[in-house]
């Protein structure tokens, strides 16, 4: 294990700048409003600030001060040994619950930024459990190595996760992700669940309906969840048809054009979320992330591919974790599936309903996310207990 700080070289700001600075733009037709993609408004608003006005540096500094961040050497089977980098910070009350916290794409570590001293650190007037929180670095994304052969896919993933939390001497933990932080975690739960991993909490829900499944009996909104995910299939799903198919392609214009890296992930972010007031240096460090990244901004696209190809992608069945289960239901996220497909995810034994958020839940909403970690692993709710001596409670 290393500690690590992010720390961008003088030439790699240059380069950005200097790309910048001789950006091109396309024209527009006129009132398409985000019809056709991001309005070019908006992206000639962030490349002047993120060329003239954005402060990496400070930037930087924030993250390395807010997040305890670390490397560690895990070896893959097939794949040999990649160096993973993580957010690692254990709570200041006891013995707490170990969860392993599993970002999306366009996400990244950062998305644990603001759960992360919610979770550590129990409110004063409360009982609530406190967690020790690992937050990985998929390999591929932020600055974790990413792999060199092909087939690289979810069980790789989830080796990774895994023994991550058992080399940083967490034999028995929780986990919580969205996005493909939920395919992770459901495959965690798979492979580990029981003797290592205890339970699990999603913000979003993917499968396939049953056989002989009944849609005169959804619910409103649950037509109105797989409306969504209908409409986003029609209309948004451009970009994991290009990730998933070829994404090598793709991935010359995300390394070259700083420009095309940000329209590429801010449409995700804007669309993605229940009208998050995102501000443009909030909008700027994520992407910065990606383009820091260690293995490049083309390689996180990659896993879509792999996916895809695994046997594993979407709509395919496969055998539901036994291990307990929990999730968090935002009104904006992408699909909603009806309670009728539930046995074919996992054993839900904790759901939990709000009127806003979207997506991005950890940052979104960070504060309902957190509550319903505490209500379902605090006294009193279903997974109480399930890390045996690490309740969140211990002196």
């Amino acid at each position: 294990m290393s500690s690590f700080e992010i720390a961008i070289s003088s030439a790699a700001l240059s380069t950005l700048n200097s790309r910048l600075e001789n950006t091109t733009f396309p024209d527009e037709l006129d009132d398409s409003g985000w019809a056709y993609g991001v309005p070019l408004a908006d992206i000639k608003r962030l490349v002047a600030r993120w060329r003239d006005g954005f402060d990496w540096r400070q930037e930087e500094r924030k993250l390395n001060d807010e997040l305890p961040q670390f490397t560690r050497d895990i070896q893959v089977d097939g794949f040999g040994t990649l160096n993973i980098h993580y957010v690692h910070k254990k709570s200041e009350k006891g013995e707490g619950i170990p969860l392993l916290f599993v970002h999306g794409w366009p996400g990244s570590f950062i998305e644990s930024r603001k759960i992360l001293t919610l979770l550590t650190q129990a409110p004063a007037d409360s009982q609530a459990p406190v967690f020790n929180v690992v937050a990985i670095s998929l390999p591929g994304f932020g600055f974790s190595e990413g792999p060199k052969k092909k087939g690289f896919s979810l069980s790789q993933f989830a080796e990774v996760s895994h023994k991550l939390m058992l080399a940083l001497g967490y034999t028995e933990y929780v986990t919580q992700g969205g996005d493909l932080g939920f395919r992770v975690t459901a495959e965690i739960a798979r492979r580990y669940g029981g003797e290592h991993s205890k339970a699990w909490h999603v913000n979003v829900l993917f499968s396939a309906p049953p056989e002989n499944d009944n849609p005169s009996s959804y619910t409103a909104s649950e037509n109105e969840g797989l409306a969504r995910w209908q409409e986003f299939q029609r209309s948004g799903s451009g970009y994991f048809q290009m990730h998933s198919t070829k994404p090598q392609t793709l991935g010359y214009s995300l390394a070259d054009s700083p420009v095309g890296l940000l329209a590429w992930i801010y449409e995700k972010l804007v669309a993605w979320s229940d009208n998050y007031p995102w501000t443009d240096d909030e909008v700027l460090t994520w992407v910065s992330i990606y383009w820091f990244s260690r293995a490049g901004p083309a390689a996180s696209t990659r896993f879509y591919y792999e996916f895809a190809h695994s046997g594993q992608g979407l709509g395919t069945k496969s055998t539901p974790p036994t291990i307990p289960m929990g999730c968090s239901h935002f009104p904006k996220e992408l699909i909603r599936i009806p309670k009728s497909w539930y046995p074919g995810v996992g054993n839900i034994i904790f759901e939990a309903e709000h009127d806003s958020g979207g997506h991005f839940a950890a940052h979104e909403q960070p504060d309902l996310l957190v509550g319903d970690l505490r209500k379902m692993f605090g006294k009193g709710g279903p997974a109480f207990g399930v890390v045996p001596g690490r309740d969140g409670y211990n002196a």
